[in-house]
């Protein structure tokens, strides 16, 4: 899990803790725009506000698919990095079915509701739908792609799990994910000249090579 001290809490929807990682003001300063006057700084806030608001809604997805299943969680954390859920207790893997998918699934309704309420908009709410919907379909995108810990690492092991002996899944898992470790640096690259945003997050690479080397993971 990642480690890093929180500088603020609050209790967030069914009384979970949501931690602030401090890293999260180093992406502030990378989103947030002074150049250009009070213009540029507000619509740079809106959009870091965007995307920070569809993080929390993605994590509060997983949060979700744990306390639907009677899984209480313990904190979610927001960070530079984007965020995570964590649990109180171990889960079976058909719970982790759920619990994994719903973070994508999140980003895409929200995706699918300000792409369908565009056309009624105008002016800076036209706009924000605009980036809403771009940013959340991005963040579904990047959430599934199957590198570990994203979300499409851990659907692509469970799937392996159901198809192959688990030895097996975790081996082809651990390939797949190490090959877009290799890989996450140009992604990123298109990330930020297509879409204007770039998380501060790289796959641990480590994590791959243990699974691939049938390691304790």
């Amino acid at each position: 899990m990642f480690n890093e001290n929180p500088i603020f809490e609050f209790r967030g929807p069914w009384g979970v803790p949501v931690q602030i990682g401090p890293s999260l003001l180093f992406l502030i300063l990378v989103f947030v725009s002074f150049d250009g006057g009070a213009e540029a700084l507000y619509y740079s806030a809106i959009y870091f506000g965007i995307l920070i608001g569809s993080i929390f809604l993605h994590e509060f997805g997983h949060a979700w698919g744990c306390l639907v299943q009677g899984v209480p969680v313990r904190r979610v954390m927001i960070f530079g990095g984007g965020g995570f859920c964590e649990r109180a207790r171990s889960t079976t893997a058909y719970q982790d079915e759920l619990i994994v998918a719903m973070g994508p699934i999140v980003n895409l309704v929200l995706w699918a509701g300000a792409s369908l309420a565009m056309p009624y908009a105008t002016g800076d709410l036209a706009w924000v739908l605009a980036v809403t919907a771009r940013l959340n379909l991005f963040l579904a995108l990047f959430n599934l792609i199957p590198v570990m810990p994203l979300d499409g690492g851990k659907l692509f092991h469970l799937l392996m799990l159901r198809l192959l002996p688990s030895r097996a899944a975790t081996l082809v898992a651990g390939a797949v994910g190490l090959l877009f470790a290799v890989l996450w640096i140009p992604l990123m690259y298109f990330a930020w000249t297509q879409m204007g945003f770039v998380l501060l997050f790289f796959p641990p690479v480590m994590i791959h090579w243990r699974m691939l080397t049938q390691q304790t993971i």
